[in-house]
C-alpha cells in the first residue's frame, strides 16, 4: 500500500511524511525529488526551460511509479491532484490519500521567503496561496480518506495522528505492529 500526502505548498506533507515513515517502518518519497533525480535539474528550472505542461508530464510518470509501490509514503507536489491520471493513481488498489489542510494565512508566512516554487514567484504569496486552494481544495478533497488540519501542531504529534488514522482505516496492515 502506498499513503500519498496531498496539500497546498507548504502544508507539510515532506516532514510529516519524513516522520510518518520513520514511525511506521515505510520508505519515503518525495515526488518533488525524484522529479528532480530524473529531469536532472531542478523544478523551476525544468519550469522555466519547459513549462508547467512538460512539468506535469514528468510528475505524472513519477507519480504512476509511486503509487505501485508497498510501504511507502509519498509526499506529493501541490499541483498532482490537477491532473486526472494523478489521482487515479494516488487512489489506486488499496492505496489511501491524505490531506493535510492549513489555513491560507498560515502557508503564506510559511513560504514568505521561499524562492524555489515556480507557482509562488512574482506574486505575493498569500494572493497565489488564495487562488490555488479556491483551485485545488475540491480536488483534495475529491481523493482524500481524511483531512487533518496541520495547524500549530508539532511534526512528531501530527504523524502520529495520521498514523492512528491509517491504522483506523486499514487495521489489517498494523496488527502485530509495535507501533513505534
Amino acid at each position: 500500500m502506498m499513503v500519498g500526502l496531498v496539500g497546498l505548498p507548504g502544508s507539510g506533507k515532506s516532514t510529516i511524511g519524513r516522520q510518518l515513515a520513520r514511525h511506521l517502518g515505510w520508505r519515503f518519497a518525495d515526488a518533488d525529488h525524484e522529479i528532480e533525480q530524473q529531469i536532472g535539474c531542478s523544478i523551476s528550472a525544468y519550469f522555466e526551460l519547459h513549462g508547467e505542461v512538460a512539468f506535469r508530464d514528468v510528475e505524472e510518470a513519477v507519480i504512476t511509479r509511486l503509487s505501485l509501490e508497498q510501504d511507502v509514503i509519498v509526499a506529493t507536489g501541490g499541483g498532482a491532484v490537477l491532473r486526472v491520471a494523478n489521482r487515479q493513481a494516488l487512489k489506486g488498489a488499496g492505496n489511501l490519500v491524505v490531506y493535510l489542510r492549513a489555513q491560507v494565512e498560515d502557508l503564506a508566512r510559511r513560504l514568505q521567503h521561499d524562492t524555489q516554487r515556480p507557482l509562488l514567484k512574482g506574486v505575493p504569496p498569500l494572493v497565489r496561496l488564495r487562488e490555488l486552494f479556491a483551485q485545488r481544495d475540491p480536488l483534495y478533497r475529491e481523493i482524500a480518506d481524511f483531512s487533518v488540519d496541520t495547524g500549530r501542531s508539532s511534526v512528531v504529534t501530527l504523524a502520529h495522528l495520521v498514523a492512528m488514522q491509517l491504522e483506523l482505516a486499514r487495521p489489517d496492515l498494523f496488527r502485530g505492529r509495535s507501533g513505534g
